[in-house]
């Protein structure tokens, strides 16, 4: 019994693991992959039976991972971003999120007969979307980068707030059958509401100063704030039963509005746990479903996900749209793209056995529903997005804005005339002080490893078609190029050829540096890193009949650098290659123009200065000869 169990367990994640990686390879949501391998395991072939496995560690089990999972996704609710992204973004996640579930919950009652407790529980789990389900669907729609960030966000911020909006109906439902007075039920509610926010905001606060202040070594950071995390959770929990989901969302969202407070490495740590995590827990969660559970939801199970896909979304896209600068076609394409995802099968899990421990009426049927409408959104939606997309001409062009992983000075400074020639750029970079220094510019950023899991789904890419490897990071470098290869294709990457010497175990591999031309074979990063600190510049310059690229090396010597230059239907050439003979005239071509370069300038202005002078000494009509003066 004890080898089935730990074969069981390691069975788990190793297909967790398959699951996230045929996601990754075939550009789908890793959730389908994980849906089906559950329902394979579990009512298909019957091999996994969690509830023989875990016994009553099953519960407690799902309660602490979707804990952690809203607590995550409270950590991304950052106000201040919600604003900076716009009004309709704001819409929503408001009024939008509102009109969902004020649609989803009166389907839910009056045609599969739910009461309406449980149908407003079911159209509060439903709202959500989710950056997990939304960000691999627009790499492959590839929308113009004004709906690609709209739907990255939406999917961002709404996962805490319709976290919130289930809590709170579920602990409504809870208590109210817990206890039939009503002075009981609403000081069970109230003190529900007291301890998630109270007791959230104080631990979110207590958090943040011991952060702050450094109280924690770097190394136990991560593992202090999910221990502490966890404690609080059940600490609610024990107070007021069923507080603690409500708690720890209300802490995470404390957490990342509070200033001075930097919780990038905790999200890198969650988001690391969270994919082991997420991906057992969903396996998990398919393979409990009853084989004949959503063939029972009939032909109400499909009309509740008709007005979802039908009615829902339309109604919250074009009412949340009014007053935005959104076109008629934008607003169709926002209207049919919102897949459902892990946030919602994992909540309604363990509210459905939450609920049917205490003998709610229809809990059993939450579960089989909500997996229907995650199945239905994600799958029709991202075999149709594209054409549709297409159909109504929102499709982005090729894409000509640039990921610069490096963010030095160079790299600052190259943003800042890329920007100021419309072309847009991000930096990222795992460097604070670089990454401060472009904020302060105005560049957008990313902080952090941008081929981590979180760059994935935060890191907005929209318009972004090529990457320009600029970093010294030797070990990260080839980690970062080969990411991105897989996301972009192998010829829209580019990197610095920094194997400059050393022995042959500190070379890179030839299969790399075939890769590596950027800017020219000759030119590595210590070499660009030495150009800026003797003064070097980066100059734009219009190449011309009159001035073409040959006057340009004239002018300014064999030590100016090309960098990249714009046509005149302002397409972005990146320079590379092992030597460039010769460009188009018509063209701005951006260079770095070290000293030497620029003192070369110098002398050949004076030169000209000296011919045009003695033009000027030259007899002119009369034969007489005009004074130098």
């Amino acid at each position: 019994m004890v080898e089935h169990i730990t074969g069981m367990l390691a069975l788990i994640g190793v297909l967790s693991l398959l699951c996230q990686w045929l996601g990754w390879k075939f550009r789908l949501p890793a959730i389908l992959p994980l849906l089906l391998c559950g329902l394979l395991l579990g009512p298909g072939l019957g091999i996994l039976d969690p509830d023989a496995i875990f016994g009553d560690l099953l519960f407690p089990i799902i309660s602490l991972g979707v804990a952690v999972i809203l607590f995550e996704g409270a950590l991304t609710l950052n106000f201040k971003e919600i604003k900076d992204h716009g009004r309709m973004v704001t819409n929503l996640v408001t009024f939008g999120a509102f009109i969902t579930w004020a649609c989803i919950a009166p389907a839910a009652h009056w045609l599969l007969g739910f009461e309406w407790p449980m149908a407003l529980l079911f159209g509060a789990l439903v709202v959500v979307t989710g950056p997990t389900v939304i960000v691999p669907m627009l790499r492959t729609v590839r929308p113009k980068s004004n709906l690609a960030s709209i739907l990255r966000w939406e999917g961002i911020v709404i996962d805490p707030i319709g976290a919130i909006l289930a809590v709170l109906v579920y602990e409504y439902i809870a208590v109210a059958t817990a206890a039939d007075p009503t002075t009981h039920i609403l000081f069970a509610l109230g003190m529900t509401l007291l301890l998630g926010f109270g007791l959230g905001a104080l631990a979110g606060y207590l958090i943040g100063i011991a952060l702050r202040s450094n109280v924690f070594p770097h190394y136990l950071k991560n593992t202090a704030v999910l221990t502490i995390m966890l404690g609080v959770f059940v600490g609610s929990n024990l107070l007021q039963e069923e507080s603690g989901l409500l708690t720890v969302t209300v802490m995470g969202i404390w957490l990342a509005n509070m200033r001075g407070v930097d919780i990038a490495d905790i999200l890198e740590f969650k988001e690391t746990l969270t994919v082991l995590l997420i991906s057992a827990l969903f396996i998990l969660l398919a393979a409990r479903l009853n084989s004949t559970a959503m063939l029972d939801l009939g032909w109400g199970g499909v009309g509740v996900l008709v007005v979802v896909l039908l009615v829902a979304r339309p109604l919250s896209i074009w009412i949340s749209g009014i007053g935005t600068s959104l076109s008629r076609a934008d607003k169709w394409f926002l209207s049919w793209v919102a897949p459902r995802g892990i946030v919602a099968a994992a909540i309604s899990s363990l509210f459905a056995i939450k609920l049917e421990a205490i003998g709610v009426n229809g809990a059993s049927s939450i579960v089989p529903l909500v997996f229907l409408i995650i199945i239905g959104t994600v799958v029709i939606q991202s075999l149709t997005a594209g054409p549709w997309a297409k159909f109504l001409g929102v499709k982005a062009d090729s894409s000509q804005g640039l990921l610069l992983f490096g963010a030095s000075k160079f790299s600052r400074e190259l943003a800042k005339v890329l920007t100021a020639k419309q072309v847009k750029v991000v930096l990222a970079d795992n460097n604070w002080d670089n990454i401060r220094q472009a904020r302060m510019a105005n560049i957008p950023v990313y902080f952090g490893n941008p081929a981590s899991e979180h760059a994935e789904n935060f890191m907005d890419l929209s318009g972004i078609g090529r990457v320009l490897v600029l970093s010294p990071y030797r070990q990260l470098n080839p980690l970062v190029s080969f990411h991105f290869q897989d996301l972009f294709g192998s010829n829209k990457v580019y990197g610095l050829n920094n194997a400059d010497g050393g022995s042959a175990r500190h070379q890179l591999s030839e299969s790399y540096l075939k890769r590596l031309c950027l800017f020219g074979e000759s030119i590595s990063y210590a070499k660009i890193a030495s150009y800026m600190a003797k003064g070097a510049v980066i100059k734009v310059t219009n190449i011309t009949d009159n001035f073409t690229f040959e006057h340009f090396k004239q002018r300014y010597g064999e030590t100016a650098m090309p960098l990249i230059y714009l046509t005149k239907d302002q397409k972005v050439k990146i320079i590379s290659g092992t030597e460039i003979n010769e460009l188009p005239v018509g063209i701005e071509l951006i260079s770095l123009l070290p000293k030497e370069a620029q003192e070369q300038d110098i002398i050949q202005r004076n030169l000209a200065e000296v011919t045009e002078h003695e033009d000027a000494n030259e007899q002119d009509d009369s034969g007489e000869t005009v004074a130098n003066t």
